[in-house]
């Protein structure tokens, strides 16, 4: 019998599948809701997923407060991530949806240039590559996460406003930011490959929930061949390194460009703004896909049949080839009933009684 992470990377390759394999992110309530019922944080085992998310160490290069936001007053309530981008709550209902604060709104070419970008930490890489293999040995693939990969980063340092402009325009600035994140994103691949993950989780948010987020053009100009340059430094260290992309929202007039770029595992094909089996009719031959189950309506709102009946048709869909994990298209948000979620653990099971 095959272990779990050569189960899911055969799945992942439409190779055949043993079993089903499903995915489940949690917020915290969910998460706490779960230690209540069950005395234990860790729902990954109970649902049974074939993989662990990792995220490589990263250094801080930046000083937190004030001194990177000269054109702006933060809130004392702001939290810095490792780009230095501020986030800041309205209120505690927010959970974890935040206000953005761009260190870089307004900069000058000077300042983009000299901004202290994160590096990857090289001294804890023998410290990752060991909690890489304990995932292996535990016979479970390792996911490893850099999505925010060059698109989303840039305009979180920039604001969407001034780096859309910037494109546009044909401005220096642009070269010069989407360079240093691309960079960045550059040796985080080549660091996940060389540890040996085995998913490289890449993804920038390039569709709204009815249309486009950027221009294809745009987009084919600025951001698919430094795209390109993230896959190519994971896959000339690792070629057997799968390449994940998310984006939420409508993306269907991209994704022949990313699988042109070597994206192999769509995420999450979200139903609220793409019908899953039109994606699959077109592109399931030569992609994977990932999540699939709305959480906008069906997860938090749909009964428990509902939800286990639209997780069969998209099995069905896909059949004994594989080419799907099973899951929610996020989040999974303090509403959505525990009943809903163990409805997919449902669908999955009836599923592999069928094609035995």
């Amino acid at each position: 019998m095959i272990s779990p992470r050569e189960d899911l990377l055969r799945c992942l390759r439409r190779e055949g599948f043993e079993k089903v394999h499903v995915d489940y992110v949690f917020c915290d309530s969910q998460i706490e809701a779960f230690s209540q019922r069950f005395g234990n944080l860790d729902f990954e085992t109970y649902l049974g997923l074939s993989h662990r998310k990792i995220e490589i160490p990263v250094k801080r290069n930046f000083t937190l407060g004030q001194k990177h936001f000269p054109r702006e007053i933060l809130p004392d309530s702001t939290v810095f991530d490792e780009y230095g981008i501020g986030h800041s709550k309205g209120s505690a209902a927010a959970f974890h949806m935040t206000r953005m604060h761009h260190p870089l709104r307004g900069a000058d070419t000077k300042e983009i240039m000299e901004y202290p970008y994160p590096t990857v930490d090289e001294s804890k890489t023998d410290e990752f590559a060991q909690r890489v293999a304990n995932i292996h040995d535990k016979g479970l693939a390792s996911f490893g996460f850099m999505q925010m990969t060059v698109f989303e980063a840039s305009w979180y340092l920039r604001s969407i406003e001034d780096l859309m402009m910037d494109m546009m325009q044909g401005n220096e600035a642009a070269t010069i930011l989407l360079d240093k994140i691309t960079d960045f994103a550059c040796a985080k691949a080549k660091a996940y490959a060389t540890v040996g993950v085995d998913i490289l989780s890449l993804g920038d948010d390039i569709g709204t929930q009815t249309s486009l987020m950027i221009d294809v053009g745009l987009w084919e100009q600025w951001l698919k061949p430094r795209l390109l340059r993230v896959i190519r430094a994971a896959k000339e260290i690792k070629p057997d390194i799968l390449i994940f992309y998310h984006s939420c929202g409508y993306i269907l007039p991209f994704i022949d460009k990313l699988i042109e770029t070597g994206v192999e595992i769509l995420n999450p094909i979200q139903p609220e703004c793409m019908d899953f089996d039109e994606i699959h009719e077109r592109f399931g031959d030569r992609v994977s896909f990932w999540g699939t189950l709305g959480t906008q309506q069906l997860i938090p709102f749909g009964t428990n049949e509902e939800v286990k009946k639209v997780a069969l048709s998209r099995l069905d869909k896909c059949g004994i080839k594989g080419g799907i994990v099973i899951g929610p298209t996020h989040i999974v948000e303090p509403e959505v009933p525990w009943e809903n979620l163990t409805a997919i653990i449902e669908a999955a099971k009836d599923f592999e009684s069928k094609i035995k």
